[in-house]
């Protein structure tokens, strides 16, 4: 039945792409974008179940298999009725004149679509609260190992605290972060020959599922050393290479990643800060915003404008900006930078700036690979790996929030029982489930097509764009459990719902991947 279901999705998403590709002949994607969000919205969908049925296929057992049933129910039912691309917005197939093709595919998966799944969901839930969770092997003793050791480490050195250090808006501890980096946290896809592990995009999601499982400040504190490792291994020098990857993947160098600007967002093609040369040193001038661990770390990965003469994208380049760590008392005390901290409601442990240059300066090697104006392509080769991270610590937090739901429904009584035995407290929790393997299998479908080193910026952007409402909505649904002590600062789903809401919108939000998925997969292709 579900491979069945599976073809007619599959016809479904092709009678879409045509649909979009006929509007797109005579008018451009951004009149058209509504149509052309929801066709990504509604290609995402499609690739989540061939991802699911992938899982089920390799995984027996009927805790399995409910999931998947559920989640093909649940997916045709919206690609049929309404596709929620937000939290008001749904995209319905008339939006892309797609009546007759869901007709035809609402018949062909008639019995999916016509079988009360109550039963289903109260099954699934039961096996979840005696213990049994959905297989998460990957068929492979050492990728297991890894998760198993990372989420050990995770239960004993990050859970315990990470609450604490949320309400106390505190950095992770340097201790903390001298432990992950004994575990290679830092160096997981830096090549062995400069120190690191070597090992693959699927790895790397692992780990970061793990740890942002306990906290998204753990999980995210790799990106700007995933950022940072891929910008220099793909397009840095052999000297750059050499002076860098050993110590950014011990730990010893944290980086931190300086792109985003006032008032630019995601036009990278207007930012205005400016680098130039200054005899044996480069002068910086300008201002970034949203930088995410700028005060404790070491190395600047900065995109600034050293060819004022071109315009746009032309005239980036990425610098290498060594800078003084600094400290809760002088948290920017490199000469010529200056910064100030941004309150944020979750994402905490790092701690978000605003930052300001007046000629700091950088050494004569700063330029990335020696080679200026090719900032904007070396940056855009690492959003793939970026946006697949981002998907993972969005799966992390998304695992943590049906925890903490089930943990609660199973203890909080009401009406002389707990209540997980109610069908509204079930359905929450089982649903949960269900988005939270479908974000799971498609970013982990994504991480083997960048191992695989075919172009995976599609892949990338769907397992960010899933795994980031997942994350969401399995929050809010946990916080709905929790009731009003849900709302309470002490429990732990509070942080959860913070952290949660900032997926949706860093490393490309939504509304961004939902483009980038809409063009590649038809303008690209005609």
């Amino acid at each position: 039945m579900l491979r069945a279901a599976l073809a007619a999705a599959q016809r479904y998403r092709d009678d879409a792409r045509a649909a979009l590709a006929a509007r797109l002949d005579v008018a451009p994607i951004d009149t058209e974008q509504r149509a052309a969000h929801g066709f990504a919205w509604v290609a995402t969908t499609v690739a989540a179940l061939e991802a699911v049925a992938e899982w089920a296929d390799r995984n027996a057992g009927e805790t399995n298999a409910l999931v998947a049933r559920l989640a093909f129910q649940e997916s045709i039912a919206q690609l049929v009725g309404g596709l929620p691309m937000g939290q008001n917005e749904l995209f319905r197939p008339a939006d892309l004149g797609l009546a007759a093709p869901a007709r035809a595919l609402a018949t062909a998966c008639a019995d999916l679509l016509d079988h009360d799944a109550a039963a289903d969901r109260r099954a699934l839930v039961e096996r979840l609260a005696a213990g049994e969770w959905p297989s998460e092997t990957l068929h492979d003793a050492e990728l297991d190992a890894i998760r198993d050791q990372f989420r050990r480490f995770t239960d004993a050195e990050i859970l315990p605290h990470a609450h604490g250090w949320h309400l106390a808006n505190d950095l992770i501890p340097d201790t903390t972060v001298a432990r992950m980096a004994d575990l290679g946290t830092f160096g997981v896809c830096i090549p062995e020959n400069y120190g690191g592990l070597g090992l693959s995009k699927l790895v790397m999601c692992i780990v970061t599922e793990e740890l942002s499982r306990g906290w998204i400040g753990a999980g995210s504190l790799g990106t700007r050393s995933e950022i940072a490792g891929e910008l220099i291994a793909g397009s840095g020098t052999e000297a750059q290479k050499a002076e860098w990857l050993p110590r950014i993947a011990s730990g010893e160098v944290l980086p931190t990643a300086v792109f985003t600007e006032p008032d630019v967002g995601s036009d990278l093609g207007s930012l205005q800060t400016r680098a130039r040369r200054d005899g044996h040193t480069w002068r910086i001038d300008g201002a970034k915003t949203w930088i995410t661990h700028a005060s404790r770390s070491d190395l600047m990965t900065l995109l600034a404008r050293t060819l004022p003469d071109a315009k746009g994208y032309a005239g980036l380049s990425m610098l290498l900006v060594p800078k003084q760590r600094g400290t809760e008392d002088d948290p920017f005390p490199a000469p010529g930078m200056s910064g100030s901290e941004i309150e944020v409601l979750g994402y905490r442990g790092m701690r978000e700036y605003a930052l300001s240059f007046d000629g700091m300066a950088a050494p004569a090697d700063a330029l990335l690979g020696g080679e200026e104006g090719q900032g904007f392509k070396q940056l855009m080769r690492t959003f793939e790996g970026a946006r697949i991270q981002t998907a993972a610590r969005a799966v992390g937090v998304a695992r943590r929030a049906l925890e903490l739901g089930l943990s609660y429904a199973l203890d909080r009584q009401q009406f002389g029982r707990a209540i997980i035995h109610f069908p509204r407290v079930a359905d929450k929790l089982a649903m949960s489930l269900v988005d939270l393997i479908a974000a799971r299998e498609l970013t982990y479908a994504a991480a083997r097509a960048k191992d695989s080193g075919k172009r995976c910026d599609i892949e990338a952007g769907m397992a960010k764009l899933l795994a980031a409402r997942a994350a969401w909505s399995n929050a809010d649904a946990a916080l709905q459990i929790h009731g009003g002590n849900g709302y309470a600062l002490e429990f732990e789903i509070s942080r959860i719902l913070c952290d949660a809401r900032i997926l949706n919108i860093f490393e490309g939000a939504a509304e961004i991947q939902a483009q980038v998925i809409a063009r590649g997969l038809v303008l690209q292709r005609n």
